[in-house]
């Protein structure tokens, strides 16, 4: 199996990228190869570590829902389908950031999108709420995805899932990010979010994939805390 680039080359490199190679590894044997103590360690981690967030971070779902409610009136929860580990749909939860009608113009705003490949991102989104603006750029709208992990649908660490159908759409090679399960934060996650190109994404989320140990879990984890707090890539 290649040899790894180490993180800080990895995060150096991954916004400079200008051509992407695909490498050839048979990702399914690399993700079959990992100890067995090593994903069950995983899970533990993940259900222990989501519990104890739920409840040291419960005041600040409380005051996010509250401030999502006095806006305008609207849900506090959005949920979506997203595609899961072996391309199984899952329900995927997030604090509302958006109009209650948003997903209705997405197809309007198809052509605006500043994302390549199979994922969509604009800066300035108009379907944005103002409260949605902010718990975007401190991705406290993702915390509800902690029931996620504890169901079992996602990871604390692992590619970040996208649309169902947005990943009907990929090829052989880029759906194999999807050989292991979705993750809260990943690679992606602290090299610069929605300022890397598509195609640079799934390099580094199979680079994850061939680099999983409870050491890279680990540092992923605290490389996030920064990396969400400088709101780099956040909208």
């Amino acid at each position: 199996m290649e040899k790894s680039r180490n993180d800080g080359d990895r995060q150096t490199i991954a916004g400079d990228r200008t051509a992407v190679v695909r490498r050839t590894d048979d990702m399914r044997a690399v993700y079959a190869g990992k100890s067995p103590i090593y994903k069950g360690l995983k899970r533990f981690f993940d259900c222990f570590l989501s519990v104890l967030a739920l409840i040291v971070l419960s005041p600040v779902f409380l005051i996010t829902a509250i401030c999502i409610k006095l806006e305008d009136g609207g849900p506090v929860f959005f949920s979506q389908p997203r595609m899961g580990k072996d391309m199984k749909t899952f329900t995927f939860y997030k604090f509302r950031s958006m109009y209650v009608d948003a997903d209705k113009k997405l197809k309007d705003l198809l052509k605006e999108n500043e994302q390549t490949g199979h994922a969509f991102k604009i800066k300035d989104d108009p379907r944005v709420t103002k409260v949605g603006k902010f718990i975007r750029k401190v991705s406290i709208d993702e915390l509800p995805q902690l029931v996620n992990i504890i169901k079992g649908d996602m990871s604390i660490v692992g590619p970040r899932p996208i649309l169902d159908w947005q990943m009907l759409e990929c090829d052989d090679y880029e759906q194999q990010r999807q050989i292991v399960q979705p993750g809260l934060t990943c690679y992606w996650q602290i090299s610069g979010r929605s300022d890397i190109k598509w195609e640079q994404w799934v390099e580094l989320d199979l680079d994850y994939i061939r680099d999983m140990s409870l050491w890279t879990d680990i540092k992923t984890i605290i490389k996030t805390v920064p990396a969400v707090f400088s709101s780099a890539g956040s909208y």
